[in-house]
């Protein structure tokens, strides 16, 4: 008769070998478990390695952009589209007409997107412009309080003076000062997450879908829009500061003189403030770019450089 053999185990399902083989690494040392591996690995989170000396599986879920950033391949059927609208369709729209700053523009972002870490840089960069721009919608909101708090406590003086506004230019000084804040503080608003969203069901998806579904409008819409409104509002705020319609410019240092006045008390002029418009949508097209960097990055796995913006307060319908 041979040797009497140990009872070998019997297993009803997977999870069984997993329990015992978690059993065994517990005698091997204090190594993640098996679960913990399978997980990560499903996760997507780069290289798990299974067990140790046993080389890696790689689970990235942005392979299928063969290492490229997704703005790069935004941009690279945009140059396609434009160079066939250049020469093989004859077109009188801008994708058919692009001046030498704009072809400099996508090539680069192309080149940047093959070696992503550029963009994050340039993504840091930009959020940077809308940390000062708070900080300068947060004076500004101040300054409205004290401006309105004095045309409030100066009203009960008006017996005194016989006059129905004690200092009307804080009045329209006051207006301005709000329309700059909102102005300055737009790009602010995109990055913390700020704004509203009528989209309710977007609270309960993944990161990933929230980073596809951003990363789709903002290139099919948002960035198509602000780049439409920048193109119209650079006449509009060189007229607002003076420029005459045969695009002459008044002769002399006393070019205020030329602005439009505001129909408030006070009559300031509101030339500064209405050539402010095409600075925030300025501010609001950087903006979306940096949004387009961090959504993409959250697209090819790359967490840590990507961010989905969440906030505590509850999703409404208004």
């Amino acid at each position: 008769m041979g040797k009497d053999t140990p009872d070998q185990p019997v297993f009803d399902d997977i999870d069984d070998v997993e329990d015992e083989v978690d059993h065994l690494l517990d005698h091997l040392g204090p190594e993640p478990r098996l679960h913990d591996r399978v997980d990560e690995v499903a996760d997507g989170h780069g290289k798990a390695p299974i067990f140790e000396g046993e080389g890696t599986v790689e689970a990235s879920p942005g392979w299928t952009y063969l290492g490229v950033h997704p703005l790069g391949w935004v941009a690279g059927g945009v140059l396609i589209v434009a160079l066939i609208c250049s020469t093989v369709i004859e077109t009188d729209y801008l994708i058919g007409n692009f001046g030498w700053g704009l072809w400099l523009f996508f090539v680069a972002t192309v080149l940047l997107s093959i070696r992503p870490i550029a963009l994050h840089g340039i993504r840091l960069g930009i959020e940077k412009i809308a940390t000062v721009t708070k900080t300068i919608a947060w004076i500004l909101a101040w300054a409205v309080m004290v401006f309105q708090l004095f045309n409030v406590v100066t009203r009960y003086g008006n017996d005194l003076t016989e006059r129905d506004i004690y200092l009307a230019e804080v009045v329209s000084l006051a207006a301005q000062s709000f329309a700059l804040m909102f102005l300055l503080g737009i790009n602010y608003g995109m990055r913390d997450g700020v704004n509203p969203r009528i989209d309710f069901w977007w609270a309960k998806f993944s990161d990933r879908t929230k980073a596809y579904l951003d990363f789709t409008l903002h290139a099919l819409l948002l960035l198509p829009f602000t780049w439409m409104a920048i193109r119209i509002l650079q006449p509009y705020a060189a007229t607002s500061l003076g420029r005459r319609f045969n695009g002459e410019w008044p002769e002399g240092a006393a070019v205020w003189r030329t602005w439009e006045q505001s129909t408030d008390a006070g009559a300031l002029p509101i030339g500064p403030i209405k050539a402010m418009i095409l600075v925030a949508f300025c501010l609001l097209a950087l903006q979306t770019i940096a949004e387009l960097i961090k959504t993409g990055f959250v697209m090819m796995g790359k967490d840590e450089y990507g961010e989905i913006r969440t906030t505590d307060a509850p999703q409404r319908i208004e």
